[in-house]
C-alpha cells in the first residue's frame, strides 16, 4: 500500500482459501501485530460447486485457529443468492457480486481497505485475455494497483510479485489452502489460458511474466494520459445539456474518439460497446433527430447536442407516485421524481411570471385541450400544435404542465405562457424542466 492504514483502521483481506488469499491473509497478520490493525477476512461463498459449503468452513476453522494464536481477525462470509442470468458470463457474473459483496461486508466490519490477492502473473493473464477479446488501452491496461472506490480503498500489495515466490511463502509456512476444482474446468477463458496456453508461451519465452505484466503498466500509463486529455475536452466541448457535436468534431479522429467514449463512459457508469462508438463517428454528423438505444439508455441528436437518457430515470418516475402540487417562493431548484425531473427557478428582471404567481400550483399531465399563447399577438394553440412548431421530439416533452389557479403557466420544451408574463417592476423568475438523467 501506497500509504498504509494507521494503527486500529480496519484492514479486510478478500479471502476464498486459496493459496494466494491465505498467503496474503497470512502476511497481513503477521504485518498487523506491529502496526496495530484488526484484520477480517471476507470469505465469499459463490455456492456454485459442490464443495462451497466446505469451503467456507475450512476458512472459518482457520480464521479461529489463527484468532486462537493471538492476532485480531475475524471472519466473516456471504451466500451469494442471485444467479446469472440467460447469456450471463458465469465469470463476468461470479466477479461483479463478488466486489459487490466484499464492498458490503467491508463496510460492515468498517474496513477502510480491502486487500486482494492478485500477483504479477494474474497481470500477466489479464493482458492476453483483454489482447483476445481486441480490447483498447484501458483493457490492456489490468488491474490497477490501487484504487478507490465505493468509499474503499482497494489494493493489490502483491501485483508485482511472481507467482513463485507466493508458492514459496506458503511452502515455507505450512499453510493450508483449497485447491478449487473448477480451476480445471477449461469452459472458462482464463483457465484454459492457464492449462493449455501459458506452459508453452513460458516455455518459448522465459520472461512472458514480466514483460506481460510490464506492458499492462504501459498501458495504464498510457490511458491515464488519455483520460486527462478527455477531460480537457470536454471541459469545453460538455454541460449539463450534452455534448456539442460540431466541438466533437472539430478533434482529430482519435482525439473524437477518445472524447466520446469518455463522455458516454460518464453518463452511464460503463464503457460503451465498440461497435455503438464506430456507429456514432459514422452517423453523427447527419442533420435532424436521430436517436441510438445503449445498455441502459438513449441517446438522442437534438440542436447540435448529443444528449444520454438514461432508462433508469423513466423507471423511477413510473415507480414513484408523482407530485400534483408545488409551492415556488424563491429562486432554486425543486426536484420532482415523481416526474423524472427538477424545475429550476430563476430570477429575471422581465420576462418572467410574478413570483406571486407561483405561491400555489398544480402539476398535471397532459389531458387533451390545452392551449398555450406562444409570443405576443400569436393566437393560443393546442400543445399538439406548438410542440410540432418548435420541432420537439417526444422525449424533450416529458414533466409536468404547470398551472396556476386554473391558468397554464409554464410547458417543458415550451416555456412561460405569454398570457402570464409580468409588468416591469414586479419579482419576476423564469422556469425551465430539468430530466434527472441520474436518478
Amino acid at each position: 500500500m501506497t500509504n498504509p492504514p494507521p494503527a486500529g483502521a480496519v484492514v479486510a483481506v478478500a479471502y476464498s482459501g486459496g493459496r494466494d488469499s491465505a498467503a496474503l491473509l497470512h502476511a497481513t497478520l503477521a504485518a498487523s501485530r506491529d502496526a496495530g490493525w484488526p484484520v477480517v477476512a471476507l470469505h465469499i461463498n459463490h455456492a456454485l460447486s459442490s464443495h462451497a459449503d466446505i469451503w467456507e468452513q475450512h476458512c472459518r476453522d482457520q480464521c479461529s485457529r489463527w484468532a486462537a494464536e493471538g492476532h485480531s481477525l475475524s471472519f466473516a462470509s456471504t451466500r451469494l443468492s442471485t444467479r446469472p442470468q440467460a447469456g450471463d458470463s458465469i465469470e463476468a457474473w461470479a466477479r461483479r457480486e463478488r466486489y459487490a459483496a466484499l464492498r458490503d461486508m467491508a463496510m460492515a466490519h468498517a474496513a477502510s481497505v480491502v486487500l486482494l490477492a492478485h500477483h504479477r502473473r494474474d497481470q500477466a493473464e489479464t493482458f492476453l485475455l483483454q489482447a483476445f477479446r481486441s480490447a483498447g488501452v484501458a483493457g490492456l491496461a489490468g488491474m490497477p494497483r490501487q484504487i478507490e472506490r465505493d468509499g474503499l480503498l482497494w489494493t493489490r500489495p502483491w501485483l508485482g510479485l511472481p507467482r513463485s515466490s507466493i508458492e514459496a511463502y506458503v511452502q515455507h509456512h505450512g499453510i493450508a489452502y483449497i485447491d478449487d476444482d473448477s480451476n480445471e474446468d477449461d469452459r472458462y477463458a482464463r483457465n484454459r489460458l492457464r492449462r493449455r496456453v501459458w506452459p508453452a508461451l513460458e516455455q518459448a519465452f522465459a520472461d512472458a511474466e514480466p514483460a506481460l505484466a510490464a506492458a499492462a503498466t504501459w498501458a495504464q500509463q498510457a490511458q491515464a494520459c488519455l483520460d486527462e486529455l478527455a477531460d480537457l475536452d470536454l471541459a469545453r466541448l460538455s454541460d449539463e445539456r450534452g455534448l456539442s457535436l460540431s466541438g466533437l468534431f472539430d478533434l482529430s479522429g482519435a482525439r473524437r474518439v477518445n472524447a466520446l467514449r469518455e463522455w458516454l463512459r460518464r453518463q452511464t457508469g460503463r464503457p460503451a460497446p465498440g461497435s455503438l462508438v464506430e456507429r456514432l463517428g459514422d452517423e453523427l454528423p447527419g442533420a435532424g433527430p436521430a436517436s441510438w438505444p445503449m445498455p441502459g439508455a438513449t441517446l438522442h441528436r437534438r440542436r447540435g447536442q448529443l444528449v444520454c437518457v438514461l432508462q433508469s430515470a423513466a423507471s423511477a418516475a413510473k415507480a414513484t407516485e408523482r407530485e400534483s402540487t408545488l409551492q415556488l417562493r424563491r429562486a432554486g431548484t425543486y426536484r420532482l421524481p415523481g416526474w423524472g425531473g427538477a424545475l429550476r427557478v430563476t430570477r429575471v428582471k422581465e420576462g418572467g411570471v410574478p413570483l406571486a404567481w407561483l405561491a400555489q400550483l398544480e402539476l398535471r399531465e397532459r389531458a387533451g385541450g390545452e392551449q398555450f399563447q406562444a409570443g405576443l399577438g400569436r393566437p393560443p394553440r393546442s400543445l399538439k400544435k406548438q410542440f410540432q412548431a418548435a420541432n420537439l421530439a417526444g422525449w424533450e416533452r416529458g414533466g409536468p404542465l404547470v398551472f396556476s389557479g386554473g391558468q397554464l403557466v409554464f410547458v417543458p420544451g415550451l416555456g412561460l405562457d405569454t398570457r402570464v408574463i409580468g409588468l416591469p417592476g414586479q419579482a419576476q423568475v423564469t422556469l425551465s424542466w430539468e430530466p434527472l438523467l441520474h436518478l
